[in-house]
């Protein structure tokens, strides 16, 4: 079992290039929500949030703000998340870290603050990943985008940052490039 998990997660599962028509619904965005929010944050943070990008009009707002090479994918697939930090997170600290009474105030910094945002929005991102891999459908994250325009657009309170835009759906037969090279264990990690 523990094996068909790790193919699922990582050893089968690529970026996806390419979507069916086959709707995503709220439903199920909500269900991989409710199973990677338990991933560990710095004081149970979580900074991340997203804006289900559905209406076509949104869609076009979003598509003229991304890289040249990921408009298409971004204009087929099934549903566009618009993944952010809160840069504000510290506000919901005394909700989620009643355990550290004095949590908010260790971020009245903004600079740590944004950093800690950031940093911590990004393991979630990556668990959302993860997650969306675990319900059987297909993501394609992307950074490609001007970060500042999206940000604009779709977070515009001025509290939050974009981080990812992430394409999720069913993969269509051609949704997956032959799988690049890894770095091995050696070029990554050292004793000391």
């Amino acid at each position: 079992m523990a094996a068909a998990a790790e193919d699922l997660l990582f050893r089968q599962a690529h970026t996806a290039h390419a979507y069916t028509d086959e709707p995503v619904t709220d439903e199920q965005i909500a269900a991989i929500h409710d199973l990677v929010k338990y991933g560990p944050t710095s004081l149970n943070s979580q900074p991340l949030r997203g804006v289900l990008v559905r209406s076509a009009e949104a869609r076009a707002r979003l598509v003229e703000h991304m890289a040249p090479g990921n408009q298409a994918k971004t204009r087929q697939a099934p549903l566009v998340v618009v993944l952010g930090a809160d840069l504000h997170f510290h506000e919901q600290l005394p909700k989620v870290a009643p355990h550290v009474p004095d949590a908010r105030e260790l971020f009245t910094d903004e600079g740590p603050r944004h950093d800690a945002a950031v940093l911590n929005a990004a393991l979630q991102i990556a668990y959302f990943i993860v997650g969306v891999r675990a319900a059987g459908l297909a993501v394609g994250p992307m950074s490609g985008f001007d970060a500042d325009a999206v940000t604009a657009e779709f977070f515009p309170d001025g509290h939050h940052r974009a981080l990812v835009v992430a394409n999720v759906g069913r993969p269509a037969p051609d949704a997956f490039r032959p799988r690049a090279p890894r770095l091995a264990f050696e070029e990554v990690f050292r004793t000391v």
